[in-house]
């Protein structure tokens, strides 16, 4: 692990990270299941976090037994009505839907002068930052447009440090899902997961919850981590 002097920016996660928004994600899946008949599950749930909108459905028709039974065109009109939910659930999201501790935390990442970006898949992030008050954070954003390649692929964190100007190695990935840190971890960053440890046992660091997502304890383990 680098050492923590050597960290200049911060790439963030936003679903389950920044703000419990995978909710309001989950919720709009669940319709869509049910319409297509597929049983909904936990499993199902915690497989679709971070995945792109695309590759959640195809997850939902292969749980389901019927990833061939729909051309692209009748898919890409399934994901846009899912999409079409979620943004009418999210009318009703406010700073209220901040994870505990974020707000701190992110001030505390300002005065320190660590730059920020977001890398998250949804094409709905900015809405969604906005909402919550925090687009002033992440002037830095990664377009998830302009990627070829989805989660658990480097591509999107390893983005996130160069439009951040640094190296990976420079660099601290924070996500809540198993492909998120996957993908941290294949760009070469330090990654700080959210979550069950047992999930994300791969994460160089582990919180439980976002309440322990500070900067004292990401230095902590950190210089644990170099004995």
């Amino acid at each position: 692990m680098v050492k923590f002097e050597d960290i200049k920016g911060f790439v963030f996660d936003l679903d389950g990270v920044i703000a419990d928004t995978s909710v309001y994600h989950s919720k709009a899946w669940h319709q869509l299941a049910d319409e297509l008949g597929v049983a909904w599950s936990d499993d199902l749930a915690e497989n679709l976090k971070g995945v792109g909108r695309m590759d959640s459905l195809n997850l939902i028709l292969k749980t389901g037994g019927k990833e061939n039974a729909y051309t692209e065109e009748e898919k890409e009109k399934y994901a846009a009505k899912k999409n079409t939910n979620y943004l009418s659930l999210l009318k009703n999201m406010n700073a209220s839907a901040i994870l505990p501790g974020i707000s701190d935390f992110l001030k505390t990442l300002e005065e320190h002068d660590y730059r920020l970006s977001l890398a998250s898949a949804s094409k709905n992030s900015p809405l969604v930052l906005e909402q919550l008050g925090l687009a002033k954070y992440f002037e830095k954003r990664v377009d998830p447009t302009t990627l070829k390649h989805g989660k658990p692929d480097p591509e999107i964190f390893a983005r996130g440090a160069e439009v951040l100007g640094y190296k990976p190695e420079e660099c601290i990935g924070i996500e809540d899902a198993k492909v998120g840190v996957e993908s941290i971890n294949a760009a070469g960053e330090t990654s700080v997961g959210i979550g069950d440890p047992k999930i994300l046992h791969e994460a160089d660091i582990n919180f439980t919850d976002t309440t322990q997502l500070t900067l004292a304890n990401i230095k902590a383990a950190m210089e644990v981590g170099e004995h």
